[in-house]
């Protein structure tokens, strides 16, 4: 049998287990509990994580359809740009095609209009002359009613140079002379050498006369009245709408209509009235009906003259060939005329048209 002393001995290291083993359970109990804890804190940490994905999928979603739209209307706007666009290249297009157009038709009747401008060209020369005192005119002498005038018009000789012909004018005319006399001028252009033949120009008629002209201070001229009354009622009616100062008219004298022209003059009692009236160009008659307006003139032509010019410090120079530029060719053929060893001299002026080019050549009174 075991003695008491044995007995507590062997229960002492029992005790000692159940104290270790009591606080390894408080121990794994206080780790569960935290266990417990922490699961509990992170579930709520999910379900807050889970939440705040939701809603940022939920922003996501928004922006990618606020996206969507904001891309659909720049798509929109840019579609409607790039149409404008197009729009405005196309009426700009059409508008640079109407502007060429426009651009050739002006070219055309600028050329026109040079053209009838040449044609129609003349010279009002009123050259120098001596005069000496002859008297006075008295009151009775003068023609107040009328302004005079006299003009000397001539024309311009002209002269049609085409391609390969040269016109040279010398200083002197015995240069052109020598020139005239020569069978042939041998020219030298470069590695070229032409034997070029010397003409005398011949000119066409050009006329000379005077314009004695007097233009009246008390009278116009009237155009363009369609009738609608009777000759008398016509003559009544123009005299009253000429007669109104509101209209720039005066006091008139006498009324002259030709209902078979439809034109006709009226003659104002003082002066200054018809040349406000012709300056006007236009009058209204009886409201509706407007007439045009001309200055009343007579004119008479004398000292009519009819001459042909002789250009005898001129030569033409024809059967030039373009070995070289229109220029090169000019200064070439000025170089050699100017050399006393070909027969010439100093040049005043000299001109060279290459093929297939014309142009015309105008000529004016030598008074060198």
């Amino acid at each position: 049998m075991m003695s008491t002393e044995d007995v507590l001995s062997l229960k002492e290291p029992e005790e000692q287990n159940l104290t270790k083993a009591a606080e390894e359970l408080v121990m794994w109990k206080n780790k569960v509990d935290n266990a417990d804890t922490e699961k509990s804190r992170l579930l709520l940490d999910k379900l807050s994580a889970e939440d705040t994905k939701k809603q940022a999928q939920k922003e996501t979603l928004e922006l990618l359809e606020e996206q969507k739209k904001k891309e659909a209307m720049f798509n929109k706007r840019s579609k409607e740009q790039k149409d404008s666009i197009l729009l405005l290249e196309t009426n700009n297009q059409a508008l640079m095609e109407q502007l060429k157009k426009y651009e050739d038709m002006l070219k055309i009747k600028k050329a026109e209009y040079s053209s009838l401008l040449q044609k129609s060209k003349v010279i009002a020369d009123i050259p120098e002359t001596k005069v000496r005192f002859t008297g006075v005119e008295t009151g009775e002498d003068r023609d107040y009613d009328n302004i005079v005038g006299v003009f000397t018009i001539t024309q311009r000789p002209s002269f049609q140079l085409t391609g390969g012909q040269a016109l040279i004018t010398f200083e002197e005319e015995e240069v052109a002379e020598k020139i005239l006399k020569l069978p042939k001028c041998s020219v030298a252009f470069e590695k070229h050498r032409m034997d070029l033949k010397p003409h005398c120009v011949q000119l066409d008629p050009s006329v000379k006369f005077e314009v004695h002209m007097n233009v009246s201070k008390k009278k116009i001229r009237f155009s363009n009245l369609q009738p609608y009354l009777p000759v008398e009622c016509m003559s009544h009616h123009l005299e009253m709408s000429f007669s109104k100062p509101s209209q720039g008219g005066g006091e008139v004298e006498e009324v002259a209509y030709n209902m078979d022209t439809n034109d006709g003059q009226i003659s104002f009692l003082n002066t200054g009235v018809a040349e406000s009236l012709a300056l006007k160009r236009k009058h209204i008659v009886d409201v509706s009906h407007e007439v045009h307006v001309h200055p009343y003139f007579k004119y008479q032509l004398k000292k009519f003259q009819t001459n042909c010019g002789v250009p005898k410090r001129t030569v033409l120079i024809g059967g030039i060939q373009d070995v070289l530029d229109e220029e090169d060719l000019q200064d070439h053929l000025e170089i050699h005329f100017q050399k006393p060893c070909n027969n010439g001299g100093e040049v005043e002026s000299i001109k060279y048209i290459s093929r297939p080019n014309t142009a015309d050549a105008h000529f004016s009174e030598d008074t060198a």
